[in-house]
């Protein structure tokens, strides 16, 4: 008699979102579930905060209650430090949705006397777990478990044991580990044992510090294997993914106003594509940042939320000099609408400024965003490293249909359609100012270089900047 098949699917591994910004998009999902992950790094790199994180958002956003085991930081200094980031861990204990557990161990107590097991540690634990039904778990950090003991197979051995055990009650855990002389951990044994490796990494280059976050390895799962700056600050810990590869952006029909009606006559009737990248380029006092802040005002006006991310300007100052050309910020800014971000280019590398604006804009998902200037931060890298922060950028906006326009400074005894920022192939629409002298005067002209997917116009209007706003004309 004929045997048939039953036919059978291939079930994914499965994964525990994290709900920290950036980290699953990475590991395409978040942590496995059920299993152990090992977060190791140096002194400062936040192992501590990702795993605090990993149990608070676990807890909140996904109703998994956590147990937080340290072993170096007792339960009042750990509220009180996670307290400025908004975690609140005594309502989550009251809810019975997370507990902290403080082991203190005595170095002099772990000593190579007999068989070391970890058998103690399993019933303390297993009391809790059962208490408030614990899916999620931190160990912070292993190298406390095994400090004093020399010999590498009793290590080896309870470390097995101990993910073991994790693995048998299907809890998803974050262990932490400090970094050893050329390995990833002190004994070099648990990146072996733990599913998934995280490394992070704070380092300092011309006095600039810098956080990196890698997936080393991760058993059963595709993952992504480059290193990305991430950012701590109130609200968490924020990776930024890398460029998306695929080129997959949606893109719509749909056209927003640059705020200047006679410019939208040029650019076809209607304005730039929404979710384009738009490059406005120019030499000093030719009317970027009054175009840019034209572009923002108008799409506050429409109920919009709007980016104005500032490298050489104050917010007041912006809002006080617009307000001479007719262009109420501060209307904008009252209504909740215009957002602000300014800060100077040495504050910090391409990395840390890339995390904060990226950050920004997905907290705030806003419609459009400006960056005035772009070409500021060619003082904080090479010529090929500011372009790959700026294709992230750009990849990052068009992912959430962001209408992004960048200001672009050129200086003197360059090429007035040229950048060095090396990224007009990678913009949508490129307009440049530029100051033009006729009968013995200054007068400003703006033209449009390119524009995909559009008819425009291949005139030089003259740009006006008066009290009564912004006006083009066609005689130059």
């Amino acid at each position: 008699m004929p045997t048939t098949s039953i036919p059978h699917t291939l079930t994914p591994l499965p994964k525990a979102p994290s709900g920290i910004n950036g980290i699953d998009v990475i590991t395409d999902g978040g942590l496995p579930r059920g299993r152990p992950t090992l977060v190791c790094g140096n002194a400062g790199c936040g192992k501590t905060l990702l795993s605090m994180e990993f149990l608070v958002r676990g807890a909140m956003e996904y109703g998994e209650p956590g147990l937080f085991v340290s072993f170096e930081e007792t339960r009042e200094e750990l509220i009180s430090n996670v307290s400025a980031l908004g975690f609140d861990l005594v309502d989550l204990e009251q809810k019975n949705l997370f507990a902290v557990e403080y082991i203190f161990l005595d170095r002099n107590d772990v000593e190579e006397v007999g068989d070391y097991t970890l058998d103690g540690l399993f019933i303390r634990l297993g009391h809790i777990i059962e208490q408030i039904g614990v899916r999620r778990i931190a160990l912070d950090t292993i190298e406390a478990l095994f400090g004093g003991l020399q010999n590498e197979g009793i290590v080896r051995a309870e470390l097995r044991r101990l993910f073991r055990w994790l693995k048998e009650r299907g809890i998803t855990a974050v262990v932490t580990a400090e970094r050893g002389e050329g390995t990833l951990t002190r004994h070099g044994i648990e990146e072996y044992v733990a599913d998934c490796v995280i490394l992070l990494d704070h380092r300092v280059h011309d006095q600039i510090s810098t956080r990196r976050l890698r997936v080393v390895k991760y058993r059963g799962s595709t993952h992504g294997t480059n290193e990305y700056p991430f950012l701590i600050d109130t609200n968490g810990l924020t990776v930024v993914p890398i460029t998306n590869l695929d080129l997959n952006h949606h893109v719509t029909n749909e056209r927003v106003s640059s705020g200047v009606a006679a410019l939208d006559a040029m650019l076809g009737g209607a304005g730039y594509y929404r979710g384009s990248t738009v490059l406005l380029s120019g030499t000093a006092g030719t009317g970027k940042s009054s175009l840019a802040s034209a572009f923002v005002s108008g799409a506050c006006e429409r109920g919009e939320t709007a980016l104005f991310v500032a490298f050489e300007e104050s917010p007041a100052q912006i809002t006080r000099n617009m307000g001479s050309i007719g262009i109420n910020l501060h209307r904008n800014i009252k209504a909740g609408l215009l957002h602000f971000h300014a800060i100077r280019p040495t504050t910090g590398g391409l990395e840390l400024h890339l995390a904060m604006i990226a950050d920004r804009i997905m907290r705030l998902n806003p419609h459009v965003v400006v960056i005035d200037p772009v070409t500021a931060l060619m003082s904080q890298g090479f010529h090929g490293e500011v372009r790959a922060l700026l294709t992230r950028l750009i990849d990052l906006c068009k992912q959430h249909s962001v209408t992004l326009l960048l200001t672009s400074l050129t200086g003197p005894g360059q090429d007035p359609e040229g950048t060095d920022l090396g990224v007009s192939s990678l913009v949508d629409t490129w307009l440049l100012v530029r100051n033009i002298e006729t009968n013995h005067a200054r007068t400003r002209g703006l033209y449009i270089l390119k524009s995909r997917g559009m008819a425009h116009s291949n005139q030089v209007q003259v740009l006006q900047l008066s009290s009564d706003g912004i006006s083009l004309e066609e005689d130059v």
